[in-house]
């Protein structure tokens, strides 16, 4: 056959429905719901022709028009920052295991830390029925969901709290963690200790920033200026911070980066020095183990499955209050954290 025989044949985005299976088996349409759904009343000669004539057609039921009619489409939505940050490989996979569980399909998508792609993304995923959602919000205004929300579509928040509605929330307990991680360098010896973060806008990171100054107050020691940084996390501007810290005539010890990508770069960083630099990382980075990398880890599988498992709930119509659930963070030794100061 030519390849032009192969392209008329092909009706790409033109389905086979019921009707052409109808017509291909010889049979009437409610026969073909018959066998589709599953229901009796049909002969087992007329059920072969049925399905030989599926199989031929390639035939797939439109699951989403009959889970329609029962008011629920089966889907949740799943709205992430970064699909490349490691953190949210294990998170999306264990909300789409708890969906998966209940019989419905996980849809996600990134909003790569930008307010307006998320709400974009939001009102998409609303716009396409989903029974419920669960975001990881860029922005810190949420009104928008407002409508959504009325109209019957679940919600829960993960990693950062909602603002301005009243939602379920999943959160790791970022300020708890962080203290226990500046603490940690403190036991060691350090009191010159550098703070590298994320955008000071983003809740995580000021909620670290503040478990370091509560750790560092609690130690007696007086925080300078210059051992503080929050912006992007880009490697230029991580490095800069880094390189200026651990510069000059009083340098820091120690240094403790605010979450995974820059624990990245400070580990670079600190390769290339000649002299010794304690680190603790917020959050597990890949190979930490064999680098001996010392790390607050938080377990991004137990947040995102009790994330699905809350929305579920409410889907299954739970009405109780809003809950704020806090999951806690572990410190993993590996080395790193546990360097006396130079």
């Amino acid at each position: 056959m030519d390849r032009t025989a192969r392209h008329s044949e092909t009706r790409y985005g033109n389905r086979p429905t019921m009707k052409d299976v109808a017509a291909r088996a010889g049979v009437g349409l409610k026969t073909v719901s018959r066998v589709v759904n599953s229901e009796p009343g049909v002969t087992p000669d007329t059920e072969r022709r049925v399905q030989e004539a599926i199989a031929a057609l390639g035939f797939r039921r439109n699951d989403s028009a009959r889970v329609l009619r029962k008011g629920r489409t089966a889907s949740i939505g799943l709205v992430l920052e970064d699909l490349a940050d490691p953190f949210y490989g294990p998170l999306s996979r264990a909300v789409e295991e708890v969906a998966r569980a209940h019989g419905a399909l996980l849809i996600n998508g990134s909003s790569a830390e930008d307010p307006e792609r998320e709400q974009e993304l939001v009102l998409a995923l609303c716009a396409r029925r989903v029974d419920g959602l669960i975001v990881i919000p860029a922005g810190d205004d949420h009104r928008y969901l407002e409508p959504e929300i009325k109209a019957g579509i679940a919600t829960v928040f993960v990693d950062r709290p909602a603002g301005h509605v009243d939602v379920d929330m999943v959160l790791s307990d970022s300020f708890g963690g962080a203290r226990e991680g500046v603490a940690h360098l403190i036991a060691h010896g350090h009191r010159r200790i550098g703070f590298i973060g994320d955008q000071p806008r983003i809740h995580t990171a000021t909620e670290r920033l503040r478990g370091y100054h509560v750790a560092m107050r609690d130690a007696g020691i007086t925080v300078e200026d210059g051992w503080v940084s929050l912006g992007s996390t880009e490697p230029e501007r991580v490095r800069a911070a880094a390189e200026e810290m651990l510069s000059g005539p009083e340098p820091v010890t120690a240094l403790f980066a605010g979450n995974n990508r820059v624990t990245v770069t400070a580990v670079r960083v600190i390769a290339e020095r000649e002299r010794p630099v304690a680190l603790v990382g917020f959050d597990d980075i890949e190979l930490a183990d064999l680098l001996g990398i010392t790390v607050i880890s938080q377990d991004a599988a137990a947040v995102g499955r009790t994330a699905a498992e809350h929305l579920f709930r409410r889907l299954d119509g739970a009405d109780h209050a809003t809950a704020r659930v806090e999951l806690p963070t572990t410190l993993i030794p590996r080395g790193s954290g546990e360097l006396p100061p130079a």
